[in-house]
This record gives structure tokens, C-alpha cells and sequence, in this order.
């Protein structure tokens, strides 16, 4: 474990393990580590939107993904008060759906295609800092691990942080924000049996949002955001579960979750850190995935970005087999196209979390959402196909 690595990984979720199959898919040799379990869960909106879905079918993971029961999802209905729109979700690029996996199953099919690949990836190792060389430049990571003792270094001259929105790796860089929002919700959530949906579902009114999701085992995922100001000290002053329920009939959905069998605990998610953009590269490390940026939920995108910029990211590596002028501007080419991408989702987001719409508005918001989301998956299509 202490060879030198042509790429070290530090995060093996969606992003990491995504990125670490791609390089290693590239030839690079490849080291992945995570301080969590393999297969262990983590909150998530788990929808897949069409750019998302357009990765995992060009990687050749889409059947798996389909093999372990996650529901085909073709149609998207908005409830804008007591007005319902239906969109179908037409056929682009061998999509003919979307898919909404839980996380202890895509993570695991991605990281068990990265090792496939040739990657290394070891959980239960936890990155405590970065190793520099005697100029000061990034050049691995250490590790500590319980099972092998002491802290070790693991030598790379490229380090790529996977490891969330408060991520180590930006941390010690000092990755600035180029961009960041002011508003984010708080969320209640949980997943219910037999609760049907007409695909992905939901609800818009003054003060609050809501939505369905079909995901594996039956189950449907169902969230209600709203202002932290409002949602948290509700919370506080009575149960997750009751203010659930409260709203819930606020929004129509009762009748529906009255009817269904709770599979797990309602959770209530409170006020999340506003979107960002963070500097994602310099001499010796990129961020990708939630470390690099990071969305509200309301926008139902973070696996979708996940997956789009491990492409990204992916593609510029590869393209620059090593350190020095022409990697440093494949890399700043990653940064300019995945932040054209995601400030138009930012603002739009940003707007929805702030709660400080119409319904004329809000309509307005999703469109612009969607547009962006369509010039993502132009934006991915024209990628090589991964080997």
C-alpha cells in the first residue's frame, strides 16, 4: 500500500468511486479510500435526472442498476397548488428513463466496477492530512488505519478530493469559494411501503415543497421543505413525525401516507450549508463531487452532478497523463465547464430554497432548471465514451 499511485482518491461515494473507475478504466493506477463502510447508507434525495442516467448507461452500469429493482420512473408531475402538470419523459441518447437508487445500492455497484477496473479502493481508512514534498506541493495523502497500525503515506502527484461539502481536502488547500448562495432549506424525510407515485412527484405551495420518489424495495422516499426559520422550531416543539404529518395534509399528501406503511423513521434535516463553488484544482489536487460544489436539495441534482463531473474530471486527467502546464489547463477547462453548468442550477436553486416565491415564479424557477439540466446532457453526449 505504500507504492506510489498515479491517482489517490479520498472518498469513495458517488463522486469518488465514479472518478476512481474512470482513471482506472484510463490505465491509471488508482487508490480509493473511505473512512465509512462499504455499502453503508447516507442521506440523499437519490434521484438520477437524465444526465445522471446518461453516464451510467455509457459506463455499461445501467443494467446493474436496473437488475437490483430500481424502479423505471417516465413520468415527472408538478403540483403547483391544486393544479397538477404531467411531463413524460421522452427517449434521448438510449434514456428512455429515469431511476431513483438508494445509495447503499449505486454507491456500492460504482465501487465494485471501480475495483473491476483495477482501482484499489480500501474503507475504513480515514485521510487525517495531505503529504507535501520538500517544495510545499501536494504529493499524497496519510492515512490511519486501525488495521494497519501507525499512520502510513500513500504518494501521488494527484490527489482528488471526493469527501463531501466539508470536505479535508479543500480544507487544506485552502479551496476558496468562487461562488455561493445565501438561502437553503431544512427538510423532513422518510420512505414509506406501498405508497404509489406517478414517477418522480412534487409540490409546490407558498412557504413549502415536497416531493415523491420511487426508489428500491418497494419503497417511495417522501421529503417536505421548508424555511429553517419555521421548519426547525416546529421540529423542537413537537416531533419530526407530527409536524410530517401536519404538513403533509397542508399539502394533500395524507390521504396517501395515511394509506402506506412506514418503513423507517421520519428525519428532519435541518438548515443545510447555502450552494457553493469552490476552486477546483491546483498544483497536485482537484475536488469533484459535493467537495468542489454543492446544491440545496431542492434541486434533486447532487447525484446527478456527482456522476457529470467524475466525467469531467475524469476527462481532463486522462487527457493530461502528468503534472505541469498542460494538466494544470485541462484541469482549469474542468472547472470553467462544470461551473457554467451549475450556477444557473445555483440561482435557481437558491430562489426555490428561499421560499420567496409565487407560484408564477416558481414555475419560471423550474424552467430555468431544465434548461440548464438540457445543456448538461449536450454537454456530457459529446464526451469520449468511457473504454
Amino acid at each position: 500500500m505504500n507504492r506510489n499511485w498515479d491517482a489517490i482518491v479520498v472518498g469513495a461515494r458517488m463522486a469518488g468511486a465514479a472518478t476512481a473507475l474512470l482513471l482506472a478504466r484510463g490505465g491509471l493506477r488508482v487508490l480509493c479510500v473511505d473512512r465509512s463502510r462499504y455499502g453503508s447508507d447516507t442521506g440523499s434525495t437519490h434521484v438520477l435526472m437524465r444526465g445522471g442516467v446518461l453516464q451510467l448507461q455509457r459506463w455499461g452500469l445501467l443494467g446493474g442498476l436496473i437488475a437490483q429493482g430500481t424502479p423505471p420512473v417516465r413520468r415527472t408531475v408538478f403540483h403547483y397548488g391544486d393544479e397538477s402538470v404531467a411531463v413524460s419523459i421522452k427517449p434521448f441518447g438510449g434514456v428512455d428513463a429515469l431511476y431513483a437508487p438508494r445509495r447503499t445500492v449505486i454507491d456500492a455497484l460504482l465501487v465494485d466496477a471501480a475495483e473491476r477496473a483495477g482501482a484499489v479502493v480500501e474503507f475504513g481508512s480515514a485521510v487525517t492530512r495531505l503529504h507535501r514534498d520538500d517544495s510545499g506541493a501536494v504529493a499524497g495523502v496519510v492515512i490511519a488505519d486501525r488495521r494497519r497500525g501507525p499512520e502510513w503515506v500513500a504518494r501521488s502527484p494527484l490527489v482528488i478530493g471526493a469527501d463531501g461539502r466539508d470536505s479535508l481536502v479543500a480544507r487544506e488547500v485552502g479551496a476558496e469559494p468562487t461562488a455561493s448562495a445565501r438561502q437553503a432549506g431544512s427538510y423532513l424525510h422518510g420512505y414509506w411501503a406501498d405508497l404509489p407515485t406517478d414517477g418522480y412527484e412534487w409540490w409546490y405551495r407558498p412557504g413549502l415543497t415536497a416531493g415523491a420518489i420511487p426508489t428500491n424495495a418497494g419503497l417511495t422516499g417522501v421529503f417536505i421543505g421548508g424555511l429553517p426559520s419555521h421548519l426547525d422550531p416546529a421540529v423542537r416543539a413537537h416531533t419530526a413525525r407530527s409536524v410530517f404529518d401536519r404538513l403533509s395534509t397542508h399539502l394533500g399528501l395524507a390521504p396517501r401516507i395515511d394509506a402506506a406503511l412506514r418503513a423507517e423513521p421520519v428525519r428532519h434535516v435541518r438548515g443545510l450549508p447555502a450552494g457553493f463553488l469552490r476552486r477546483a484544482s491546483g498544483p497536485g489536487w482537484a475536488l469533484v463531487g459535493d467537495a468542489g460544489q454543492w446544491m440545496d436539495p431542492m434541486s434533486t441534482h447532487g447525484t446527478t452532478a456527482a456522476l457529470r463531473d467524475a466525467a469531467l474530471l475524469a476527462t481532463a486527467v486522462l487527457a493530461s497523463p502528468s503534472n505541469g502546464d498542460h494538466r494544470d489547463r485541462a484541469l482549469a477547462h474542468y472547472q470553467a465547464v462544470r461551473d457554467r453548468l451549475s450556477l444557473p442550477m445555483i440561482r435557481a436553486t437558491e430562489e426555490i430554497a428561499s421560499y420567496g416565491w409565487d407560484l408564477t415564479r416558481v414555475r419560471c424557477l423550474l424552467r430555468n432548471l431544465s434548461s440548464a439540466m438540457t445543456e448538461e446532457v449536450e454537454t456530457l453526449a459529446a464526451l469520449e465514451p468511457a473504454a
